[in-house]
């Protein structure tokens, strides 16, 4: 194994180096920024440090012994001499065992560095260094930022297209975090089930976009729709959705217990799809959510879907999800897209999470502003902010 350091003025310039004078085969081992030059401390240059290594010790066989030239025996002997002698066993030693150690070495060397380290390589290569900054201005995950960097970092170098533009960058991280996310559930209502009951903090603009899916369903599905409104902290709230259920020509329902939402449940029995707006409350009490299993029937017959927005921190949203999920949200709904540029809480809830999303609103027009959640809408919620830039 051959092992060498490289001091550069940047990453990018290393990783040339690298490739020159140990192939496209090496693996960084360890690198940190360094200081050199100077005079008494002052005028020093700023500078990478690398250190890597390739694999270099070939597979040896060892060869058998050169045999010693024997005496001439007669044929007679040479017949005994065969029978009574062992059988001759050939034994190759490959160097197999030794090359298999140094591998699971390196793979531990490599595996323990930590992602703190990662961080501090903020010179990425031309315009990967821009898409680096764009994660972390639309507040992605740490963890989730460096998984994907390094995949395009791998794939700069698999290319060595240093002269990629900022659009095949951002192509390209559109398809690593489609990749990222792929394994959550996407897609609105699907009519499998009869109610869809929406939940979450105050202000989130529940009751607003239960009128938009509704009018969503009527519209592109032709379904029958009917509200339920359990909201009866504020009279502003039954009022609101009393005003959007005039509009759409479509029956609503209060319902001040679990009684009553039963009641509720059996007069709208001939309908498509029954929508449940739930009062907003403190998420951080979690009186709240044992007060919805008091008025809601939490049945096989609904799903339910969290409101979150997109303008709250994203450690909020973490709690909000955290405490819903005790009465088993389905998807979530992320609500005014339009009032962030920062959208990197959609992908962090996702991954770390497994939820899908349903919907996505970005604005208050009733039934315009909400799109379907898709993996596609997602990703380039987060890459247009800086198209538009």
């Amino acid at each position: 194994m051959k092992v060498k350091k490289f001091i550069a003025k940047s990453m990018s310039e290393a990783m040339k180096q690298i490739r020159v004078e140990l192939g496209s085969e090496a693996v960084i081992l360890n690198s940190k920024e360094i200081e050199t030059g100077g005079f008494l401390g002052f005028f020093t240059k700023k500078n990478i440090e690398v250190i890597a290594a390739v694999d270099t010790a070939p597979t040896v066989r060892r060869s058998a012994p050169k045999q010693k030239p024997q005496p001439k025996i007669s044929p007679k002997t040479a017949a005994v001499s065969q029978q009574s002698a062992p059988k001759e066993t050939k034994v190759t030693v490959t160097n197999d065992d030794k090359l298999e150690k140094e591998v699971k070495e390196l793979k531990s060397i490599v595996n323990g560095i930590s992602s703190s380290i990662a961080t501090q390589f903020d010179d990425y290569p031309g315009v990967l260094k821009k898409v680096n900054q764009l994660f972390i201005d639309q507040d992605m995950s740490p963890n989730i930022r460096i998984e994907v960097m390094k995949k395009l970092l791998k794939k700069w170098y698999i290319q060595d297209k240093d002269n990629i533009t900022k659009t095949e960058a951002l192509e390209w991280a559109k398809e690593v975090l489609s990749t990222t996310i792929a394994s959550s559930e996407m897609g609105g209502f699907t009519f499998n089930k009869k109610f869809l009951n929406l939940v979450g903090p105050t202000g989130v603009g529940k009751t607003t976009t239960i009128a938009k899916i509704a009018a969503h369903c009527m519209l592109k599905h032709h379904k029958k729709v009917a509200f339920i409104t359990t909201d009866t902290f504020r009279i502003a709230a039954i009022e609101q959705l009393k005003t959007y259920a005039k509009i759409l020509n479509v029956p609503v329902e209060v319902a001040y217990s679990v009684e009553d939402f039963k009641k509720a449940k059996e007069k709208l029995a001939n309908y498509d799809l029954v929508l449940v707006d739930s009062a907003g409350r403190n998420f951080l009490n979690q009186l709240y959510i044992d007060e919805l299993k008091k008025v809601i029937d939490f049945d096989e017959e609904m799903e339910t879907y969290l409101v979150l927005s997109l303008a709250s921190k994203y450690r909020d949203m973490a709690t909000i999800y955290e405490q819903f999920s005790k009465i088993n949200i389905n998807k979530v709904i992320f609500t005014k897209k339009d009032e962030t540029f920062s959208r990197g809480a959609m992908i962090n809830l996702v991954y770390e999470y497994g939820v899908g999303v349903s919907y996505i609103t970005n604005g208050q027009s009733v039934p315009d502003d909400i799109v379907e959640g898709s993996i596609e809408e997602i990703v380039n919620s987060l890459i247009e902010v800086e198209n538009h830039e």
